[in-house]
């Protein structure tokens, strides 16, 4: 199932939408028929999720992921 970000074209409401079959029929806020597909990009693989595994500071301990624990 597609997931697309539409922006209405009266109030300029901007929401995401899983699309079935066919274009969502209005705006969820304004109920206006006139919307707009916006370009959405995916996120790269492991840039939002990827967390340290080692501290590199010389400093104390950082938190409970610390390697020098």
């Amino acid at each position: 199932m597609p997931l697309y970000e539409y922006q209405c074209a009266k109030c300029e409401h901007t929401f995401e939408k899983l699309v079935l079959n066919s274009e969502p029929d209005e705006c969820p806020e304004c109920h206006s028929p006139k919307l707009e597909r916006l370009l959405s990009l995916p996120a790269k693989p492991g840039t939002a999720t990827s967390l340290p595994t080692a501290c590199q500071s010389s400093g104390p301990p950082c938190g409970p992921r610390c390697s020098r624990f």
